[in-house]
């Protein structure tokens, strides 16, 4: 049964502020607890998550499932770097306000 399947059921379901990662022998991801997709190429996907920003780094990344209904998203490709920036840090002049200064 994979894994998916398995804890789908309701009473394994996470609260919605839970944020999950997955990493299968570094070319596949799934995140829940996503609340948005910034931005995304081949080289690099930023999520905004419940826990903070996820920078996911690698080499022919493709999005493979987007559901910001459930806050799931399945990744394939070769992950080399993943990255977690918190809320605290991005109020004090995360990443994207670094980026605009």
């Amino acid at each position: 049964m994979a894994y998916d399947d398995k804890y789908r059921d309701d009473k394994f379901r996470p609260a919605e502020t839970t944020h999950n990662l997955i990493v299968e022998a570094r070319g596949r991801a799934a995140v829940s607890g996503v609340t948005d997709v910034e931005s995304f190429d081949e080289n690099e996907i930023i999520m905004a998550t419940s826990m903070g920003a996820l920078f996911l780094r690698g080499t022919e990344l493709r999005i493979e499932k987007l559901s910001l209904d459930t806050g799931d998203v399945a990744i394939e490709g070769n992950i080399d770097k993943i990255e977690y920036e918190d809320g605290a840090r991005e109020r004090d002049g995360g990443f994207f306000r670094r980026l605009f200064r």
